[in-house]
């Protein structure tokens, strides 16, 4: 029996099928009764659902990252589809085809890993080359960093996607040092490895995607500073000799200030022109990579809006219908 794809979804259709599980929130209503709001996806795309009159402990054995078996009914709201579920529970990782939630980028992921050594590889000052083949010679934490995530839901939340981020910053990051000669390019290439680097350890991306304890606890910004000092004394090993205590010093910065805010979680604001550059790259790569992702996964093919992205604080023009869609709109 064929799954019941997202993309497949119609309304007035029943719905008996296993998800990935994006988003989970509880909510009261205004009688103070808990309903379970989720986001659902396959390869295919995303739909959220609607669970009414549940309790905390009812939905306690299941968290975003799990793989969900869900009963439900498909409705528009608002021009828009959603699910109303009626049972919701975890199964475990091992019983399902990750094929059927992801898309194989094993190509894609050779590719990006070949241009990333290129450019790393390539820097010119060799102090910083040095430090980045560290990391690339580094085979098993290489590996580890072509399956990473860049988040759990929000942008590149696939295994590959923190490598597919870091090389499109890398390559918006190589072409903008050519429009602004006056930031200091290898600099900026090695921050933008760097600067989400610690998602290694951040995000379990065996089975379920989730949070590990030290990424709940101390965060991808300060595990990635702990990643970078093994890295500067593996360099000390190998040269015999220090790392400049300013690069060592701006590459920090570049770390902890790449969110761009204290209310984003940065400790510190951009200060320096890279860092004011990586900032801006990353913000802008996530969010048409968000932006994106919410287009392509809307299972209403007849409307040429996406539905409201409270999270974002609007929806999205799709564009035109296709023949195919004006004909079901029909």
């Amino acid at each position: 029996m064929s799954r019941q794809s997202v993309y497949d979804l119609k309304d007035g259709q029943s719905v008996d099928e296993v998800f990935l599980l994006t988003e989970k929130q509880l909510r009261a209503n205004r009688n103070a009764d808990l309903y379970l709001l989720a986001s659902l996806r396959d390869k295919t795309g995303v739909i959220h659902g609607l669970m009414w009159n549940v309790s905390e402990e009812a939905t306690a054995g299941f968290e975003a990252g799990d793989y969900v078996h869900v009963v439900g009914k498909i409705q528009l709201y608002q021009g828009g589809l959603q699910m109303i579920m009626t049972r919701i529970e975890q199964v475990e990782a091992t019983t399902v085809d990750v094929e059927d939630f992801e898309e194989d980028r094993t190509e894609e992921t050779q590719q990006h890993l070949e241009r990333l050594e290129e450019l790393l590889r390539g820097l010119s000052n060799r102090d910083l080359a040095e430090l980045m083949a560290c990391f690339l010679d580094d085979a098993a934490l290489m590996n580890t960093f072509s399956r990473a995530v860049a988040g759990v839901k929000i942008h590149h939340a696939f295994r590959g996607g923190l490598l597919e981020h870091v090389v499109t910053m890398l390559e918006a990051g190589n072409r903008m040092a050519e429009l602004y000669p006056f930031l200091d390019r290898d600099l900026l290439l090695a921050g933008i490895f760097l600067h989400d680097f610690g998602k290694v350890r951040e995000i379990e991306t065996e089975g379920s995607l989730r949070y590990s304890d030290e990424g709940q606890l101390i965060g991808h910004l300060v595990l990635v500073l702990e990643i970078l000092q093994d890295k500067l004394d593996e360099f000390r090993s190998r040269t015999g000799r220090e790392f400049p205590d300013e690069t060592a010093m701006q590459l920090k910065h570049l770390v902890v200030s790449h969110h761009g805010t204290q209310d984003a979680g940065s400790p510190r604001v951009p200060m320096t022109l890279e860092a004011i550059a990586l900032h801006g790259l990353d913000n802008l790569d996530a969010k048409l990579n968000e932006a994106l992702g919410v287009i392509n996964s809307d299972p209403n093919r007849q409307s040429r809006w996406t539905p409201y992205q409270p999270r974002l604080g609007r929806k999205f023009y799709k564009g035109p219908l296709s023949p195919a869609d004006s004909e079901m709109e029909l």
